[in-house]
């Protein structure tokens, strides 16, 4: 693994390289350097090593943390981060919800199942053959695929993702404006979430979870569009129907979409 520390339109890994965008470049918060560390440990665990490539100031800094963080010491996350930017109304990742997002057909089996589950164990492929899909257009190494993923509650990564499977392509602004199919959201508190017993930090993801997440221990809700209901309201298990909610997403582009899921989980799962 390359990791490129500089000023980036956002953090991102992709072919191999984690381009890792700081919020206020040149400087480095102790939650970023927290994420460098948590990357290279993912990364030494996984048999990689992993090449800086950052300012020489940046370097001693990261050499410097890396003493504390080898003795155990975390930092919180911060309630807002900025290495991101994109999103209109929060101009920022919030960091009390994390979620997974899928497709309509994807969650009729999750809640078929009652689980959210890696893609080696939902789709019955070894991880080889994963990393091996064109689909994988990131170059993911095979591990990756033993893992439920998560991102951030407000962000739109996920639904982004749901609309490049629809079209075989990566969207234009075109397919994300009002009227596009948004997919089904699984929120969890961030807090609950990483205390899971299989949850890792992978300094990509906010978090991941290796296997599965079993929806009825774990509390989520789950956001529905109100264009999926006849589809997905005859597969919800009793067990998880106080949990499913629907809200029409009629005119609404990705962005207003993802702020308007994210507000009324928060507000479910505030209470």
């Amino acid at each position: 693994m390359k990791i490129r520390i500089g000023r980036f339109e956002f953090t991102e890994c992709w072919d191999g390289v984690l381009y890792k965008n700081l919020s206020a470049y040149p400087a480095i918060t102790e939650w970023e350097l927290q994420s460098l560390c948590n990357c290279i440990a993912y990364e030494a665990a996984n048999g990689r090593a992993c090449e800086i490539e950052a300012d020489e100031s940046i370097q001693r800094e990261l050499e410097e943390y890396r003493k504390e963080y080898e003795s155990g010491r975390r930092v919180p996350v911060p309630q807002k981060l900025t290495e991101c930017t994109a999103c209109p109304k929060y101009r920022g990742c919030l960091t009390d919800l994390v979620c997974h997002t899928a497709s309509a057909e994807d969650a009729i089996s999750i809640l078929k199942s009652g689980r959210l589950l890696s893609a080696v164990r939902a789709r019955g492929l070894d991880a080889a053959a994963l990393k091996a899909e064109a689909r994988n257009a990131a170059n993911d190494p095979e591990d990756f695929f033993h893992y439920v993923m998560f991102a951030w509650g407000n962000c739109q990564a996920g639904d982004r993702l749901v609309v490049e499977r629809q079209l075989g392509r990566f969207p234009n602004n075109d397919d994300l404006k009002a009227g596009f199919i948004p997919g089904v959201r699984f929120f969890f508190r961030y807090d609950e979430l990483s205390h899971h017993p299989r949850a890792v930090f992978d300094g990509v993801h906010p978090v991941k979870v290796r296997d599965e997440v079993v929806l009825a221990d774990n509390e989520c809700a789950i956001i529905v569009p109100e264009m999926h209901l006849e589809a997905i309201e005859t597969h919800v298990p009793e067990a998880l129907t106080a949990r499913v909610h629907y809200l029409s997403s009629d005119d609404l582009d990705i962005w207003e979409w993802s702020a308007k899921a994210y507000e009324f989980a928060r507000g479910v799962l505030s209470h």
